[in-house]
Formats: C-alpha cells, sequence, structure tokens
C-alpha cells in the first residue's frame, strides 16, 4: 500500500471524521489554523517576517484576553490534548499565561510593535488602563474557560445529543456574551466620553 493510501486509510478511520462531534471540532481548529497563517502571510508581506510574527502573535493574545470564546487558545489547546490527553482546561491556563508574558516583554520592551495595527493599539489601551477596561479581559475569561470545558466535552463524546454539560450551562454562557458585549460597550462609550468632553486619551 502507497503512502498516500495509507493516509487515507488511517483518515478513513479516525474517529476525528467518524464521529460527529469530533469531526466539527476538527474542522474548527483547521479554520482557525488557516485563518491564522493567512494573516501571517499578509502582515509579513507589509512588515517582514519578524515584525510579522510579532504582529501576530500579539493579535493572537488580544484574542485570547478580549474574546470570550476559546478560538484563539484552541490553536494549542486542541493539539495539546490529541498528543497529550491532557484536558484543554488546563491547557487553557498555559495560554492565557504565555499571552501574559508575551505582553508584559513586549510593554517594556518593544512597545513600538502595538503600532503597527489598530487592533494593536486599542489592545494596548486596554492593557494600560485598568479600570474599567480589565472587565472586558474579566468577561473574557469566565466566557473562554467556559468554552474550553465544553470543548472537552465535545472529544470526550460521539454525538451532539450527548453533550449534557453544554445543554446545561447554554443560558449561563449567553449570560457571559452578553456581558461582554456589554463590557466592549463601556469601553467604546467611555472612550467617546472623553472624545467629547475634549479630554486626551493617554497612548
Amino acid at each position: 500500500m502507497s503512502l498516500t493510501k495509507k493516509i487515507k486509510f488511517y483518515v478513513k478511520k479516525s474517529e476525528y471524521v467518524l464521529h460527529e462531534t469530533k469531526r466539527n471540532v476538527l474542522v474548527r481548529f483547521l479554520l482557525i489554523v488557516a485563518i491564522f497563517v493567512f494573516y501571517f502571510a499578509l502582515v509579513s508581506i507589509r512588515y517582514g517576517i519578524q515584525n510579522g510574527l510579532m504582529v501576530t502573535i500579539l493579535t493572537w493574545s488580544f484574542f485570547v484576553f478580549c474574546t470570550p470564546i476559546a478560538d484563539a487558545g484552541f490553536l494549542v489547546d486542541f493539539p495539546v490534548r490529541i498528543l497529550t490527553k491532557i484536558r484543554m482546561l488546563y491547557s487553557e491556563i498555559v495560554v492565557w499565561i504565555i499571552a501574559f508574558l508575551l505582553n508584559s516583554y513586549s510593554l517594556f520592551f518593544n512597545p513600538n510593535v502595538y503600532e503597527k495595527t489598530p487592533l494593536l493599539m486599542l489592545f494596548r489601551y486596554i492593557l494600560l488602563h485598568p479600570f474599567p477596561f480589565w472587565a472586558i479581559i474579566i468577561v473574557s475569561a469566565t466566557g473562554t474557560f467556559m468554552s474550553v470545558y465544553f470543548g472537552d466535552e465535545l472529544i470526550d463524546v460521539v454525538k451532539y445529543k450527548h453533550t449534557k454539560k453544554y445543554k446545561k450551562h447554554k443560558n449561563k454562557y449567553k449570560l457571559i456574551l452578553l456581558l461582554f458585549i456589554g463590557a466592549v460597550a463601556l469601553f467604546f462609550l467611555y472612550t467617546y466620553l472623553l472624545e467629547k468632553l475634549g479630554m486626551e486619551i493617554p497612548s
């Protein structure tokens, strides 16, 4: 049997192809990888590979810190889960630590990198102004870890009808998403009021 046929054989027999929930998790992961690679290619063309890599990683860390879903961390969590069987809930903690260390280093030693894109400028502003903008991070953390909790369940079960955790906590997760929207709205309202009052927003 040729190598190509062997690969096709094992792919067809893989639980991540045969099982409904696992297949959807795999598709989600591949989509995130494609977006990450595409974004890295774009910024590398503009800023060079070294700066492009840093911009991409910091942008990734923005989505780790400032969105209530685990898609950014999932880029690390999923392969770790497959290779080591460590639950994604635990690897997500490591993801947050890595994101924190990356931004701590960049803020102290390479702050100019945040000037590369409007998104990173916004991110830096959130990081440097704990009140009230860390509310976004707190709400995002709650939503992210609940999302990872569901993600672990999707890998553990075969069909969506078996996802008891998701059904049990679905309303709580919706509440977290609403709180996130409120925190983001607060951010833009605060910024708008500062501009209307003629006050300079710190960089």
